[in-house]
């Protein structure tokens, strides 16, 4: 089955969002594992949001990316799931928050890649989501060699544990650690209030269906987080997944989620 798949040779995309924002993304993972990865320029330091899956190595190109390349980068997961927290590794600096940096130390616990690996009830879940997950979460392969079904992330140790309130200082450019648990219990947002730009991971995505029944999720934290990212002055969302938007379609997802959970 795997053997089928295509051998590409570029494995990851690049698109420029504006002059110091770049969106990298993995086009031959299947879209349930594929990830926005987030390349923030700034003056004395760049930063990276989220880091894939680790099937090929991320920071050479990101490197490659830099205006500078001798500048230092810092490396944020915005939780510890396997499509965001895959290439963590790899980065010198790797932020997460504190309930989640445990769990870095468990990413090869189970092959993300093939879905006969998951729960039956958690596969059926993203099906009612929309998600129909396929056997094989690959569209194709980076090389003759790579064998999804004993593929697994490379666990790593944080080398700062993030906690709600907490700064990442680029220089010219500041983000506001948002503890945003629900999805996952530490999970966070980016925030830079003076752009108004909100660095979401998984919290909230365009299409709205927000996955809360993840081993530690939580629908009740949920809401308390989706109201919390209702009140802020939002100017766009770069989010987890899918496309980016802006304050308009975040309260439309908001409100429908407090709807859908009572309210």
């Amino acid at each position: 089955m795997t053997s089928a798949l295509p051998v590409v040779a570029q494995w990851f995309s690049v698109t420029r969002v504006d002059a110091a924002t770049l969106l990298v993304s993995e086009p031959h993972v299947d879209v349930f594992l594929r990830a926005n990865l987030w390349l923030v320029r700034g003056s004395e330091r760049d930063l990276v949001v989220d880091t894939g899956n680790g099937i090929v190595p991320l920071r050479p190109v990101v490197a490659a990316l830099q205006d500078d390349p001798g500048k230092p980068l810092v490396a944020v997961a915005t939780h510890a799931h396997c499509d965001h927290a895959g290439g963590l590794h790899e980065f010198d600096q790797r932020l997460v928050h504190e309930a989640e940096a445990g769990q870095l130390l468990r990413l090869a616990d189970a092959p993300p890649l093939l879905t006969s690996s998951w729960p039956r009830a958690f596969i059926e879940e993203c099906a009612a989501a929309g998600y129909l997950l396929p056997d094989v979460l690959l569209e194709a392969r980076p090389s003759e060699e790579f064998d999804p079904s004993v593929f697994a992330p490379t666990p790593c140790r944080a080398t700062r544990a993030l906690r709600d309130g907490d700064v990442i200082d680029l220089g010219d450019r500041r983000f506001e650690v948002l503890a945003l648990p629900g999805h996952s219990p530490g999970g966070i947002g980016l925030w830079e209030v003076e752009t108004g730009t909100l660095f979401s991971g998984d919290t909230v995505y365009e299409d709205g269906d927000l996955l809360d029944s993840l081993p530690g999720g939580d629908w009740e934290k949920y809401r308390h987080t989706v109201r919390r990212l209702r009140d802020l002055p939002v100017e766009v969302v770069h989010a987890g997944h899918e496309a980016s938007f802006g304050r308009a379609r975040l309260i439309e997802i908001c409100d429908g989620y407090l709807e859908l959970t009572g309210g």
